[in-house]
């Protein structure tokens, strides 16, 4: 009997681990489960990223960014994208603009 009971103790475990192994996958962001902002944080995010901009649109945000912990991307008036990183206060940890701008081409000139 308390051979079984270790057994059924262990398998549990093993699926617990399991679990949340797959939550943590999950949640990870991998780029394919990425979360809005949504609640009465996203008018926060979205409040303190217009802010260190100074002007612009939001077109995207995102929870559990690898990098911060809101993530809001701002579409400037000439096009260009800033992802406004900010952390739980919504104070800005960071910001990058994206690589390429609305009149950039290809490599191959296309």
């Amino acid at each position: 009997m308390r051979k079984r009971n270790l057994t059924i103790g262990g398998v549990a475990v093993a699926v617990v681990i399991a679990a949340a192994t797959f939550v943590g996958l999950a949640v990870g962001g991998d780029g394919e489960n990425d979360q809005p902002i949504t609640g009465p944080a996203y008018q926060q995010a979205v409040d303190a990223a217009l802010a260190h901009t100074g002007e612009g649109k939001v077109t995207e945000t995102e929870v559990g960014d690898e990098e911060s912990l809101y993530e809001v991307e701002v579409t400037l008036p000439n096009g260009n994208q800033v992802d406004v990183q900010l952390d739980e206060s919504f104070a800005v940890v960071g910001a990058e603009a994206d690589e390429e701008g609305p009149n950039d081409t290809d490599s191959d000139g296309q």
